[in-house]
């Protein structure tokens, strides 16, 4: 299935789609292919938020924003690693029966799932700015994070 129903799907059924991609067996390059495709969006979603602080302030090039943006969430990959070996570590100690290659798809798929409100939420800091809109949309895309992520870790390791 394409990237996109799957994420859709996801929505309504996570554990299906995890289950789905699990099945596919071990493959480093399509998970890291997922976390690749989190941080390109992620990237993308962080336009608006540039153009805006150009505008506010045009001594900030919008294309030396656009490179320290860029090697920010490049430095986060080993973050994303550690995170989901955290993750495994934790699921190991709580009696999960789980792979380290399952924690890492659990993260990554997480992450990919809430692209759509990654977007909304790099959509709302460049066109409003700071304030409680932006608060209660991240809130709402880090909700949406979280209850995917352990939708996908309960299936990684319970086999729920």
């Amino acid at each position: 299935m394409a990237v996109t129903s799957d994420i859709v799907e996801s929505w309504r059924r996570p554990r299906t789609v995890l289950r789905r991609h699990l099945e596919r067996g071990v493959s480093e390059p399509f998970a890291f292919s997922l976390l690749f495709v989190f941080l390109l969006i992620a990237f993308i979603a962080q336009y608006p938020v540039a153009a805006r602080e150009t505008v506010m302030n045009p001594d900030k090039p919008l294309s030396a924003q656009l490179l320290a943006v860029g090697l920010g969430l490049l430095a986060t990959i080993p973050v994303f690693y550690l995170l989901a070996a955290a993750s495994r570590l934790v699921g190991r100690l709580s009696g999960g029966r789980g792979s380290w290659f399952g924690a890492r798809l659990a993260l990554f798929w997480a992450l990919v799932t809430v692209t759509p409100l990654v977007l909304l939420v790099g959509l709302v800091a460049g066109m409003i700015g700071p304030g409680p809109q932006l608060t209660a949309t991240g809130l709402v895309a880090f909700a949406g994070f979280l209850f995917q992520w352990i939708m996908g870790l309960s299936v990684v390791e319970q086999g729920a």
